[in-house]
């Protein structure tokens, strides 16, 4: 993959650091950290549904199952999330945003899945596109992208709907650790 855009990037706060997850807390805690948010009206997350934790452990379980159907292998119940090519303006969503540029070989296909656009439009909005409701892996998003690009090229400011950008999955954290604190 010569292309530019097969890099990963994972956006991020800059005090927390890369890779942390909601999904990775306990309810209770991660409960307690979307009111936080909300509370303090600062970053993206605090534009965030009441209901967003719950949609998200869903949609995350679903997406999980998905990928096994097609022969992933993902180590973990919930994926660490990243952008396939660059979307800078993601870093407005934090107050210190930074990011991270990961190229995609760095990753065991076996742990590794997309889908086209967030995953929460990706698999719940029913507007008749066909890439709504199916998870990819690293081969068929190739061809995905051959057919409609990039999101990120032709949506730069979402006027032409949800997809922005395509959504990175990552199962395994193995080659994410070396980024952590």
């Amino acid at each position: 993959m010569s292309n530019p855009n097969f890099y990963l990037y994972h956006y991020y706060e800059e005090k927390t650091g890369p890779f942390r997850n909601l999904s990775a807390l306990s309810p209770d805690m991660a409960d307690q950290l979307m009111h936080k948010f909300k509370s303090e009206g600062v970053v993206f997350a605090s534009q965030r549904p009441d209901d967003y934790l719950t949609i998200r452990r869903d949609l995350e379980a679903r997406a999980r199952d998905l990928f096994i159907q097609k022969g992933g292998k993902p180590l973990h119940l919930y994926p660490h999330y990243l952008t396939l090519g660059p979307c800078s303006w993601i870093k407005k969503w934090y107050t210190e945003g930074r990011e991270l540029k990961i190229h995609i070989d760095e990753f065991d296909p076996e742990h590794i899945s997309f889908t086209y656009g967030d995953l929460f439009p990706a698999m719940r909005f029913k507007d008749g596109k066909p890439y709504r409701g199916i998870l990819y892996t690293k081969h068929e998003i190739i061809k995905i992208i051959e057919k409609y690009g990039f999101p990120q090229d032709w949506n730069v400011d979402g006027k032409l709907g949800p997809e922005r950008y395509i959504e990175v999955q990552i199962w395994d954290d193995k080659n994410l650790l070396k980024y952590i604190d």
